[in-house]
This record gives C-alpha cells, structure tokens and sequence, in this order.
C-alpha cells in the first residue's frame, strides 16, 4: 500500500496506519525459570511427581522451539500448580513467564494426557486375586465379607456453564458443580469414575446409567458386594444401611457396614486435599472440567501406590540431637513442664468419670450391653 502520493487517506488516517504498523507494542518474553533444576530433592518430593513426565512428556512436547515455545517440564509444573492451588492463570502465567491464554491452553492439553492414564491407574479389580486383595481390604476394617467397593458421590464446584441448560448444573446447595460419582478400596485408591453428570443429578440416577452397574447386574463380579449409604438402593449386589435398627444384630450390622463404607468419604478427603481445585472450585470452561477432575483421580492413585505421604527420612545429625535419653530429667525446667502438661489431664480424668463401658476398639467408646467388632 503506497501512502506516499494520491492517496485516498487523509493526514490524520495515515498518522493513525503509522501508529498502528510501526509503534506496535513491543513483544516482551519473560523469563521462566526452570524449576526442575531450582528446587532441591524435598521439594520434589512434595510436590513433583516423576514419572508422569515420562508417560506423557512425548505426547506435549512442542515439535520445536519456535517462537519460545514452553518445554514438557514447564508444562507439567504449571498444571500441576494448578491443580494444587486453584490459583488464577494470570498469577501462575506471572510465575512461569507465560501468558494467560498459553497456560489456559496447556492445562487442557496436560490434563487430557493424564486423563488417558486412568486405564493404566484407576483398576477396577478383576480377577481372583485382584479380588480377594479387595475382600481382605475391606474385612480387616470391620469383618465385613466380599467387600469390592465402597461407593459414593461428591460434588466439585465450578462456574456457570452459561447457556439455556446452566440451571442443570445448580445442585441442591445453590452451587454450581459437577456430580462425581466414584468407588474405592480399603487403600483410599480410586478404583472407578464417573464425572459427566451435572450437579443437580441424583446420586441413584447416575449408578443406573453408569457402566459399572451394568457389569454387576450382569453377574461379571460373583457375589462381590458394595457398601453404599441409603441414598442408593438395595441391590444383591449393594448393601445400604438398615433405616431402622432394633435389635442388637441389626446395630452390630449397621456399625460394621458403615465403618466399612466410610473409606470412600475418607478418600475425598485426601483426594481433595492433595488437589485443593477440587474443593475450592474449577474456574474454568465447564468442557475441560471432567479431564481435570479424571486427571486428579489418576495422579491420586500414583501418590497412593507410591505412599507419597510417607515422611522423609531425618539427617543422622538431626535424629541424633533429638534423643530424648540425653535431657537430665532431674533439671527444674523438665519437671515443671510435666507438671504444667499433667495438671489439666488430671483434673480433666477426676472430673470425667464413665459409667460401667465394655472396652473401647479404636478409640470408640461403646455403650453398655453393646458389642463392637473385634479388627485386630
């Protein structure tokens, strides 16, 4: 385009192209650090899971380096940060020298590639031994037998899918969130996912429809049983609580199965825990949320198999100065800290006298004339 001579632009339109074609905004490539080679073995310990990058670094390699393309490392850490602080992208853009729209981009690319893992991570169990691992599981928590599952469901909130079908996605709070329904093992581990349903769908509905209702209706599984609670049906192959027990049989069933069942709440604890998105909300579009929520049940499962919540070992020298056998016992300040520490124990037990009790298993309390069930 030539401005130069009989042009049908005026001064200020030229002034204007100028402005626009040669005083464009300067591109500026932050800097991003690479964290795999910042942060020392402890860190990764809590917070990098190794051999994900392995499984999935080919399929989100960029071809090339072009145009400062992010590396699989940076893309792993930056959903993973994600994942573990629900944060806003333009903050985690800020700390990785990415945009907003590049780390929108790579948390859905990421989280689909984990998402293909649940074949690999999220088993339920099929074969005898696979099975009897699971009866094993679950019968040292409560005696209760051919137990394969426990079962429920729980809701991650997300923000308003938009649209003439949004009202779907209110659940019974007023919130607006995903139904996700999932199964369990005596090891916390997620052995089965459903997370397509929206928040206002019903926790017996979306068992019916689901693949793994079939596969026991089917008699694939034997007499394998679930533990649910009683906003599932009874089933031959699920067991619900008694919704009025009487006798000391029926009270004695009710405590086992209910403490055999409470391993799937404990789970989402821990589940949700680890990935605090999960609990605190998924700000994203309502498409990317069901790889997102898979993707944590995967990498779940990884930190379980791998017990990544056992602690790591002390320094020789630190476990030596913490050698209680080393303190002088006899020193004033030692016997004045006990005194202060046993004082209100003390006074607490002469105060709290129980009546006549049958001794507690774990910590419970049982009443009189009730019997709990041995586990150990």
């Amino acid at each position: 385009m030539d401005l130069s001579t009989d042009s049908d632009y005026s001064d200020t339109e030229i002034s204007e192209i100028l402005t626009i074609v040669v005083f464009r905004r300067t591109r500026i490539v932050s800097t991003r650090p690479n964290l795999f080679y910042v942060l020392d073995d402890k860190d990764f310990y809590d917070r990098i899971l190794y051999s994900i990058l392995e499984l999935i670094g080919h399929h989100i390699k960029h071809p090339t380096d072009w145009n400062h393309a992010l590396t699989e490392e940076q893309m792993l850490l930056i959903t993973l940060r994600v994942y573990g602080t629900s944060g806003m992208l333009q903050t985690i853009g800020d700390l990785f020298g990415a945009s907003k729209s590049t780390v929108s981009k790579v948390i859905t690319l990421v989280s689909h590639h984990i998402a293909c893992l649940r074949e690999r991570f999220i088993i339920f169990p099929k074969d005898d031994s696979q099975k009897y691992e699971a009866y094993k599981g679950f019968y040292i928590i409560a005696k209760f037998p051919t137990v394969i599952g426990a079962l429920d469901g729980t809701h991650v909130k997300i923000i308003s899918p938009g649209g003439n079908n949004s009202e779907l996605y209110r659940n019974r709070k007023g919130v607006f969130s995903i139904n996700v329904q999932t199964m369990c093992d005596a090891n916390l581990k997620i052995t089965n996912i459903v997370a397509r349903w929206p928040g206002s769908a019903h926790d017996s509905n979306i068992l019916r429809n689901s693949r793994i209702y079939s596969r026991f209706e089917n008699g694939e599984f034997g007499d394998s049983l679930i533990v649910a609670d009683s906003g599932y049906p009874n089933k031959k192959f699920m067991i619900t609580p008694l919704s009025k027990p009487i006798t000391p049989e029926e009270n004695l069933f009710n405590e086992s199965l209910i403490r055999t069942r409470c391993n799937v709440e404990r789970s989402y604890g821990v589940w949700k825990r680890r990935f605090p998105i999960l609990s605190l909300g998924i700000r994203l579009n309502h498409k990317k949320v069901q790889s997102i929520i898979v993707a944590t049940a995967v990498l779940h499962n990884i930190c379980c198999t791998n017990n990544e919540n056992d602690l790591p070992l002390l320094d020789p020298h630190a476990s030596t100065a913490l050698k209680f056998n080393h303190l002088n016992r006899t020193e004033p300040w030692f016997r004045d800290t006990r005194e202060q520490v046993l004082e209100p124990v003390q006074a607490f037990s002469k105060w709290f006298e129980p009546p006549n009790r049958t001794t507690p298993i774990f910590g419970v309390v049982c009443s009189p004339g009730f019997q709990y069930i041995e586990c150990n």
